[in-house]
């Protein structure tokens, strides 16, 4: 792929292949991505004349010509920039070492990404490379070949993306520093009782008498929990040589309720599935797998084997899941299977700690990491395995900065690593199907579940049905119909668990005024505002604004209506209509943490819990043998939303949450509310048929050229001032118009139109939408609108975006 190179003080750049420059082209270039753009003179100041900027800086004279490295920085810039090796630096210099460079008027952080290859002019002047930050580079070679493709691909500063791929500490221009691991203080007795000198001391006499009777040793949090001030004590006793104070390092462990052992037995489907694997593996190149088994079939089991034979052949693998919630189960399994051979990596862990895994990964003391879509830029020493579980899932696609597809990366990255690539769901992407049928990836079916457990059975509740009929029905129909509670206190009396799915945060969706029909939304964005109980406040979604609950509606002083439901108002529900239940709820208001969303995750599979109400995050995944039951709340949620894809996420989360019911020694039954029973999803759900919803479905992607049979990329808009933001989206418009291909090329413009909602955070929102047979077809038309971008007004923020995930 070609790659544009920026030569400090020459202004010459090498265009991308695609690329037709002109004579504007040469003198002008743009920010790529979600990076804000300027005016063109100002960007001209402050961005792209730095490297006339660097000309004024002399080096020193040499006999010898000056030794060049090219240098990706960490400022919204395009291009690769060259910098001269001071003497000092010669033979120093590793591919993915972070340096520090002069930049602008300042320093910046930057990568080395090898040796330049410019030819520089006699005039040409260089500034030189100030200093390298850390002894050995953070990113191994083939990390930089995937990070490159990402920039040129999604059209994002290559500076920016490599800083983006690295962990706190590593991401800012400071030395390098090697990750403490997690310690914990403990205090050790050095005597068998508590001396007679200790007479007088009472604090320091009655933490050492602890420590005796607890075993001679104890945690200092331990000891100080128990004696207020013990800490202090303990250390006026280790001065005596009565105690001593001493460090262990904290192994990582599996909380209780997640550990599963390995199973003697697989089941026909899983050893075959295993055998292509291993036979894949003992190749060593590059071959993409789906795995398609249905929920229960044992995927997991599969890829925890493929990663043992890796280890086997001196491999290391990958393991990447699409949320945080999903984590502490499947790294239970493998920390089960393989100890301390499992780093973690997700957003959600403490700073040091993502530190501390990331290095132990680049050193190569750990082979196996498992991580959130993050994690694909992991630095995987000798990467032999990759597995993309729940591989359909939305959550793979980053929605700001670089707007990558972790399993689309995955793939790239196994091949330009020769790894074996595995993609596993119930429910596969489309394009992931396409791609089966192409011949590009070889299939792997698991058809039946583990011990041949019968699938769920699923039942409709027409909530339809269920309104209240008496007089002018004015009312909605109940939380927990009565087919649904009436299920739940079966269930529950049979010491069965229960999980209640709703993708909604929240108590009410709705505040409306029983008067004027106004609903209480938010000032700055184009949504209504949430009802949260727990906080008696009313919250937006979308730019987390939070205001107390009014008491009366702020236009006509009338009374409020709360209407719609969130997950709050189901736990509610469920504790007032179930009062012995054992209730939690999992969203992202309640798991505010990591710790606290493995405890809970924890609790529920030890069933200490009864009833678990949640969102999306219960849906996916999690395997608790103690629930028979599975209700989804609301079936109709996702599927009003203006996107091509609302009808596949719908199916992909209702089979998926239906998966959980039953994964234990008793049959599992679903029940699923609804308005609309006759909705596509709904219907095939309920038949469990997901291979004629695929069909269908692919054929009117088809028709209307969707993908997985055309590319896409969105051109997004937002801005303070509406007028404004209209007229660069319509001049947008009209430059993508009047550069089209003929129409024998299938690239076609939508737009530019309002977005589906149409303001957020204060700002209005535009859109336009480009589709094409292939990314190269598309190439051009994005190139020239980035060229374009230089003249739009610094109050407009435009974005590229390729492959976009929703369309909203």
């Amino acid at each position: 792929m070609g790659q544009g190179r920026w030569v400090e003080g020459s202004a010459m750049e090498q265009r991308p292949l695609w690329d037709e420059p002109t004579a504007d082209d040469a003198e002008e270039a743009s920010t790529r991505g979600s990076i804000p753009l300027r005016t063109l003179g100002a960007r001209r100041r402050r961005e792209l004349s730095q490297p006339e900027q660097a000309a004024t800086v002399a080096f020193a004279v040499s006999e010898h010509p000056p030794v060049l490295a090219s240098v990706a920085v960490a400022r919204p810039v395009r291009g690769e920039f060259t910098y001269s090796v001071p003497e000092a630096l010669l033979g120093n210099l590793a591919p993915g070492q972070r340096v520090l460079v002069p930049f602008g008027r300042g320093t910046a952080l930057g990568f080395y990404l090898g040796p330049s290859t410019v030819t520089l002019g006699e005039k040409v002047r260089l500034k030189p490379i100030q200093r390298v930050l850390e002894d050995s580079p953070s990113l191994p070679k083939d990390l930089i070949a995937l990070l490159r493709f990402a920039a040129e691909h999604y059209r994002y500063p290559l500076g920016e993306v490599i800083r983006g791929a690295l962990p706190p500490g590593l991401s800012k221009p400071v030395d390098g520093k090697e990750a403490q691991p997690d310690v914990q203080q403990f205090a050790v007795a050095l005597v068998n009782e508590v001396p007679a000198a200790l007479a007088r001391a009472h604090a320091q006499s009655a933490a050492l008498a602890y420590l005796l009777a607890v075993g001679g040793s104890a945690p200092l949090e331990e000891v100080s929990h128990a004696i207020p001030g013990a800490r202090a004590h303990l250390k006026s006793l280790a001065t005596k040589g009565l105690v001593r104070i001493e460090e262990k390092k904290l192994e990582a462990g599996v909380k209780e309720g997640l550990i599963q052992g390995r199973p003697d037995r697989l089941t026909p489907e899983q050893a075959a599935a295993g055998e292509q694997l291993r036979g894949a593996l003992d190749a060593g190149a590059f071959q993409p797998f789906l795995l398609h088994g249905v929920t229960g079939s044992g995927k997991t089991e599969v890829y925890l084997r493929a990663a043992e034979h890796a280890l086997s052949l001196g491999k290391s693998s990958l393991i990447l899941v699409p949320e945080i919630a999903l984590t502490p189960q499947l790294v239970g399994r493998f920390r089960s299977r393989f100890g301390a051979e499992v780093a973690v990596l997700h957003s959600a862990l403490k700073d040091r700690e993502r530190l501390f895994h990331w290095q132990a990964l680049r050193r190569g003391e750990v082979k196996i990491a498992v991580g959130v879509r993050s994690a694909v830029f992991a630095p995987v020493e000798n990467l032999g395995l990759i597995v993309v579980d729940e591989e359909h899932d939305p959550s793979f696609k980053q929605d700001d900065s670089l707007r990558y597809q972790a399993r689309d990366l995955a793939v790239v990255r196994g091949k330009q690593a020769s790894a074996v690539v595995v993609l596993g769901s119930a429910t596969p992407a489309l394009e992931t199907l396409e791609n089966v049928k192409r011949g590009r990836y070889r299939l792997l079916e698991l058809k039946r579940r583990v011990d041949d457990r019968p699938m769920p059975t699923i039942e409709l509740v027409d909530l339809r049905q269920e309104r209240p009929r008496e007089g002018i029905v004015t009312e909605e129909a109940p939380i927990l119909s009565p087919p649904l509670l009436q299920a739940m206190e079966e269930t529950l009396a049979k010491g069965q668990q229960v999980i209640l799915f709703l993708n909604r945060r929240g108590h009410s969706t709705v505040l409306l005024c029983e008067v004027c029909g106004l609903s209480l939304k938010c000032t700055s964005c184009d949504v209504c505002l949430t009802h949260h109980r727990s906080q008696n406040r009313v919250v937006c979604h979308y730019c987390g604004l939070t205001m107390p609950v009014p008491e009366r509606c702020l236009e006509c002083t009338g009374p409020i209506l709360k209407l719609g439901i969130g997950t709050e108002r189901v736990e509610a529900e469920v504790v007032e209509r179930i009062p012995n239940a054992r209730v939690a709820r999992l969203d992202r208001d309640s798991a505010t943490s990591a710790e606290r969303l493995t405890e809970l995750l924890a609790s529920f599979a030890r069933r200490e819990l009864d009833v678990l109400v949640g969102t999306q995050m219960v849906a996916k995944g999690h395997d608790f043998p103690g629930v028979t039951l599975v209700c989804v709340v609301m079936a109709d949620t996702s599927l009003a939303i203006p996107d091509f894809r609302a009808a596949e996420r719908t199916f992909h989360l209702l089979t998926q949450v239906a998966g959980r019911a039953g994964r234990g020694k008793d049959p599992g039954r679903v029940l699923v509310q609804t308005y609309n029973p006759d909705a596509e999803p709904v219907k095939r759900v309920l038949a469990h048929d997901f291979d004629g919803f695929a069909q269908q479905e692919l054929e009117w992607r088809k028709a209307l050229a969707y993908p997985p049979f055309a590319r896409m990329a969105s051109i997004r808009l937002e801005g303070e001032h509406p007028e404004q933001v209209a007229s660069v989206a319509r001049h947008l418009g009209n430059l993508v118009s009047r550069n089209m291909p003929p129409a024998s090329a299938g690239v076609r413009l939508l737009g530019p139109a309002v977005a589906p909602i149409a303001k957020i955070r204060g700002k209005t929102r535009w859109q336009l939408l480009l589709k094409g047979p292939t990314h190269v077809a598309l190439a051009p038309l994005l190139a020239r609108v980035e060229t374009a971008l230089a003249d739009v007004p610094s109050a407009v923020k435009v974005v590229l975006d390729v492959d976009p995930g929703a369309m909203l």
